[in-house]
């Protein structure tokens, strides 16, 4: 076995991301081949923000692992990602080994992963649940990954659910989420389905609340706001506004809940003509929801619900499953709805101490 740390070569660029199409069926490859090479080649709208060190594994001159190493300015913490290898212990030994030399080489303290690149664009690892297909949004990896990392000097740090919700049928009432949703309405709230021509005050609006309330989870890095309305100008396209919310009060955003229909990985492949003709019809008939982010400004307590309550009754009314997605532990959204869930999936953050 062998490593090699390129740069931006092309012939390396196209064995890192060729390794997944051989890893991966169709239907479970959720990698972006345009995003990967552009963060690869360092243009990417991000790649100012950080450092990566590219790195490909060979046994008998066949690429069987891969990772990235991304640095931070000022950050004492390497992060491992892009991570993928075939099915054998001794070449994801060698694999960590060559991650675990190179950091403490470079004198950092510990590595956490998976992270690619950034909070921004995909981290954790995913650990249940493999015979369901990967939903939009969802970090999703082989299943014998996350042996490979705990054989590996890796530890759990932080721990992730997505809940599994059915069809809500009407008979269902959640008093507490109606009478917040009730009450928010009268006291001066508006909580609305926002319009996509203004999409980018929408995307600012977004920025400033996302920036408030997420500067505390693991790995968060800021972001310009014009570099957040860049990363997130695909949504325009992909959204359905009957499951999101905005918040205002006092024509202030206070709150947001922020769904997408289920493309599972068509989103991610779009240089398939039939994949986008898919996706548009998708959008407008939904068969299922991912409910992938959500806040509410400190200042209101108790507007979470009221957002819930929002959402839950457009899921009533359309008849349709749903995904609450990657909720961290000790968060309360981890809590909404809990006796409908019919299923959980799990995912991880996980940590490697650098001895000194």
């Amino acid at each position: 076995m062998e490593y090699i740390k390129f740069e931006y070569e092309r012939k390396y660029v196209k064995e890192f991301i060729n390794l997944s199409k051989k890893i991966y069926s169709k239907s479970e490859n959720m990698e972006n081949k345009k995003e990967i090479e552009k963060l690869l080649l360092n243009v990417h709208p991000l790649s100012k923000y950080f450092h990566l060190d590219k790195f490909l594994i060979y046994d008998d001159n066949k690429v069987v692992g891969r990772f990235c190493i991304t640095t931070y300015p000022d950050d004492t913490t390497a992060y491992i990602g892009f991570f993928e290898c075939v099915k054998n212990n001794d070449i994801a030994k060698f694999l960590f080994e060559t991650a675990y030399n190179f950091a403490k080489e470079k004198s950092y303290k510990e590595l956490v992963g998976p992270v690619d690149a950034s909070f921004w664009i995909k981290y954790r690892l995913k650990i249940n649940a493999f015979d369901k297909m990967p939903y939009t949004g969802e970090p999703y990896n082989k299943d014998y990954y996350y042996k490979m990392f705990l054989e590996n000097g890796y530890e759990v740090t932080n721990h992730y659910i997505s809940n599994i919700f059915p069809v809500i049928t009407e008979h269902y009432i959640n008093g507490k989420f109606e009478e917040r949703y009730e009450n928010f309405t009268k006291n001066g709230y508006e909580i609305i389905s926002p319009d996509l021509k203004n999409y980018d005050k929408l995307m600012e609006e977004l920025y400033y609340m996302i920036t408030e309330l997420y500067s505390d989870f693991p790995i968060y890095k800021h972001l310009s706001l014009e570099d957040f309305k860049d990363v997130f100008s695909g949504y325009k396209y992909i959204l359905n506004t009957d499951m999101v919310r905005f918040a205002y009060y006092n024509k202030k955003p206070v709150g947001f809940y922020i769904s997408v229909p289920n493309y599972n990985n068509k989103v991610y492949h779009l240089n398939n003509l039939f994949n986008l003709i898919d996706i548009l019809k998708i959008r407008e008939s939904p068969k299922e929801y991912v409910m992938l982010y959500m806040g509410a400004d400190k200042n209101h307590k108790g507007l979470g619900k009221a957002l819930v309550g929002a959402i839950e009754e457009e899921l009533k009314k359309n008849k349709l499953p749903s995904i609450g997605a990657l909720a961290r532990d000790g968060k309360i959204t981890q809590t909404y709805g809990t006796e409908l869930v019919t299923n959980v999936y799990e995912y991880v953050l996980m940590r490697c101490k650098i001895d000194d």
